[in-house]
């Protein structure tokens, strides 16, 4: 069975992970092939967007505990290596990264959550970080979850291992919203398509100034962005984007016809 299923649709490429019987349990092999799909669809001038899915009842209950019984450390050194380059991978890519959660989201699952650029999420989810009642405190799904949601709130949820529900990962900033479970797919199409009416290049560069600049002191990340907003200026479809507004009219991209 692959462990990666991915489709292909005006402009937008579906991952799904794919072990609902291990509940999408992050394995060493899922991991690689989920960083292997993202690098190569990265490079794919077609796709425009990015939607990351779970196959059954749950989005990601984490890492596969069960491979990560009596290993050495050689093991673990490699599973969490490839962990962190399939999260770095996410924010890599030219393309909007979005989340399509249901069920939980837990662990590495979470962290899947909190790495994407976007996420929307049913509006009976769950997302937990419950490693440290097992002993494994979830260290790497920190990062970006402490990113998305500051540091007390993800204190919380490291220190207590408690779940919390959508309408809180809402405001907290984890999720962007949380639909009815019927509507789940359709509000994530239609979020992808309101992106996909501007400029795929403008979105690129857009989207790695975002990640350049976001952790600096606001002297330095103006020192970043400055130079992108300039160079921006001056590309074709800031040119044409500018003439339409000027002009009342809907811009037609010239990137996207080349």
């Amino acid at each position: 069975m692959d462990l990666i299923l991915v489709a292909q649709e005006q402009g937008i490429a579906r991952v799904v992970l794919n072990r609902p019987e291990r509940r999408n349990a992050l394995s060493l092999a899922m991991l690689e092939e989920l960083g292997r799909v993202v690098t190569d669809l990265g490079a794919d001038p077609t796709v425009r967007v990015v939607v990351i899915a779970g196959a059954g009842p749950v989005f990601s209950a984490g890492h596969d505990l069960a491979e990560m019984i009596d290993r050495d450390e050689a093991f673990y050194a490699e599973l969490f290596d490839r962990c962190t380059e399939a999260m770095l991978r996410l924010h890599a890519i030219p393309q909007p990264v979005i989340a399509q959660v249901h069920g939980v989201a837990t662990a590495a699952g979470c962290q899947l959550v909190a790495a994407c650029d976007l996420a929307i999420a049913t509006d009976d989810c769950r997302f937990a970080t419950p490693g440290v009642r097992i002993g494994l405190f979830c260290s790497t799904p920190m990062v970006p979850i402490t990113r998305a949601i500051g540091r007390k709130r993800a204190m919380q949820m490291l220190l207590t291992g408690d779940a919390i529900d959508a309408d809180t990962a809402v405001a907290w900033g984890l999720i962007n919203a949380a639909v009815p479970a019927a509507g789940l797919a359709d509000a994530v199409t239609d979020l992808a398509g309101r992106i996909m009416e501007h400029s795929s290049a403008v979105i690129g560069i857009g989207k790695e100034a975002f990640y350049r600049q976001v952790d600096e002191p606001e002297t330095a990340a103006y020192a970043i962005t400055s130079p992108v907003m300039s160079d921006n200026a001056a590309h074709v479809d800031a040119q044409e984007g500018m003439a339409a507004f000027h002009q009342k009219r809907t811009p037609q991209w010239p990137s996207q016809f080349k």
